[in-house]
């Protein structure tokens, strides 16, 4: 069965772009426009193999996002990987803090992305 990701992404190019790429390498991708959305999505996909997010989004930021979705003990394995425009030491450690696994930096190599899908993905 194919693993399942969620991409959260104020951007609905971004998304796209994602979805095109993991969905090519077999991966069954869904998507949310922001962090709410996003949390929403994880409290109703509890097969979810990791969540690509944003940092950068209206009503919930990416960094809210994964601190809610860290605090929910069911979700503690789930892998979260940042994919951002924003490089600052600071703000990734703050993400590692909140419980992101890894830091991606926009514009993303589509290469490194899947291989990234793929090994935390399981």
């Amino acid at each position: 069965m194919a693993k399942k990701i969620l991409v959260v992404d104020d951007s609905q190019t971004v998304r796209q772009q994602v979805e095109a790429v993991l969905s090519g390498a077999g991966f069954v991708v869904l998507s949310a426009q922001d962090g709410l959305a996003g949390a929403e999505v994880i409290e109703n996909n509890p097969d979810l193999s990791l969540v690509i997010c944003d940092v950068n989004m209206p009503r919930m930021n990416g960094l809210e996002m994964v601190a809610l979705v860290k605090s929910k003990p069911q979700n503690a394995a789930l892998p979260i990987v940042m994919l951002t425009t924003e490089s600052q030491p600071a703000m990734i450690q703050q993400a590692k803090a909140a419980g992101a696994k890894g830091w991606i930096v926009k514009p993303f190599d589509a290469k490194a992305l899947i291989l990234t899908a793929q090994k935390l993905a399981g």
